[in-house]
């Protein structure tokens, strides 16, 4: 059966990337049908952080959602971040001067509750929603896009103008249209659990980066959740991980069972549900993220951080480029690849110096002694620490990590001032 009317623009994928699209182009007046193959509320696979990036992409879509996402009462406001090294000391970096002041610079809330926030806000729009239809099929033709879709009900056609893929790291669309593969080497393999009762949480929300000599180049996390649970994974980059022949998810039960610095921790906490798995396409490789009549978003378009995982913050800001991008291209009449690639300019200008300076860190993480060099300093250099922490909002700041200089200096035992 058809849609009745042809959509200007569809939107695949209703995660964080898509119902941001979704959102402002409804606030631009542009006729759009939003596409799930989930029914939502759905689960997915992530470490549940939320960046300051977030919370200022969500101010700038809809107020009301950042009252519903920050009021919630599965949420835990994070002020920082506390680093372990691999030789085992420990840097706490605050996202925040003042600690506890004021609102939460971030947050942790679980992927099955913030993306059914997001998700409803999305409907409470207006926008027109498909869920539980999987599209299988992507024609372009003269006036635009017709796809195949299959529901509950049967086959469904949906024709639009243009094409936002945001259906995530297994995109089809992508991967078929948008010519994109999945290189080992840029792309990344992780697991995701839930653990209750587990010791030690900080009680400001800082969410814990361990740095373990087994696994660098990545790293595995503890993000504390309320009531004593927490979310705890690792990722390590598919080439490395290929190479070394590990299983993600058996080793992340060894870790946290005999690592020094977690078993302890860990000896009365409780596994809540099966490890997942999941893929992360990482942003350590620019690839074209658009074409005649489409446009890539989120994991999608391979944004997620290669440095730190994140890829919430990259999803909600590429998909308000990708909506204020349609719309101007729409406003002109020309859905031309020529015409798309202000998307690519917008997106690289926004996240590019950001992905540069994470590929070169990831890069930097598999010396160990790096790490315990840079933690052993700051804990003994206040000036130090207080440029570090600086580096979360500063690229400037952090592109210094980029620079040998850097670690000559600290080397020497110079002072590294912000």
């Amino acid at each position: 059966m058809a849609t009745p009317g042809a959509s200007v623009v569809c939107v695949i994928g209703a995660g964080p990337g898509g119902c941001s699209a979704t959102l402002r182009l409804r606030q631009l007046g542009i006729p759009t049908i939003l596409i799930d193959k989930a029914v939502f509320p759905r689960d997915k696979v992530c470490g549940d952080a939320l960046s300051g990036k977030v919370m200022r992409t969500m101010e700038r879509l809809d107020k009301e959602l950042v009252k519903e996402v920050m009021g919630d009462a599965l949420l835990q406001r994070s002020w920082g971040v506390t680093f372990v090294a691999p030789g085992g000391g420990v840097l706490r970096v605050p996202f925040s001067r003042e600690v506890g002041k004021g609102e939460a610079p971030g947050a942790i809330l679980r992927r099955l509750r913030f993306d059914d926030l997001l998700f409803q806000r999305t409907l409470a729009s207006g926008a027109s929603v498909l869920q539980g239809h999987v599209v299988r099929s992507f024609e372009h033709t003269q006036c635009g896009w017709r796809l195949g879709a299959q529901g509950p009900d049967g086959p469904r056609s949906i024709h639009a103008s243009m094409v936002l893929d945001a259906s995530g790291a297994n995109s089809v669309f992508a991967r078929q249209v948008g010519g994109l593969s999945l290189r080992p080497e840029h792309h990344a393999a992780g697991v995701r659990a839930y653990y209750n009762g587990v010791k030690g949480l900080d009680a400001d929300g800082f969410i814990e980066l361990h740095f373990l000599r087994s696994l660098l180049p990545g790293y595995l996390w503890v993000f504390p959740l309320p009531g004593g649970r927490a979310n705890v994974g690792l990722g390590l980059r598919s080439d490395v991980v290929r190479e070394r022949r590990i299983d993600l998810k058996a080793e992340l039960v060894r870790l946290v069972q005999e690592h020094p610095t977690l078993r302890d921790r860990f000896a009365e906490a409780q596994l809540e549900c099966a490890i997942q798995g999941m893929g992360l396409p990482l942003g350590s490789k620019r690839y074209p993220i658009s074409g005649d009549g489409y446009l890539l978003i989120g994991d999608a378009a391979h944004l997620i951080d290669p440095f730190t995982g994140e890829g919430i913050s990259h999803a909600m800001i590429s998909g308000v480029h990708a909506a204020e991008v349609a719309a101007d291209m729409l406003a002109r009449n020309d859905l031309s690849a020529t015409a798309a690639k202000a998307y690519d300019d917008r997106v690289w200008k926004r996240l590019g110096q950001e992905l540069s300076i994470s590929t070169r860190l990831q890069r930097l993480a598999k010396r160990s002694w790096l790490f315990d060099l840079v933690v052993d300093r700051a804990t003994k250099n206040p000036a130090l620490a207080d440029t570090i922490a600086c580096m979360f909002t500063d690229l400037d700041l952090r592109a210094r990590l980029k620079n040998p200089g850097f670690y000559w200096e600290l080397v020497r035992g110079g002072l590294v001032k912000a």
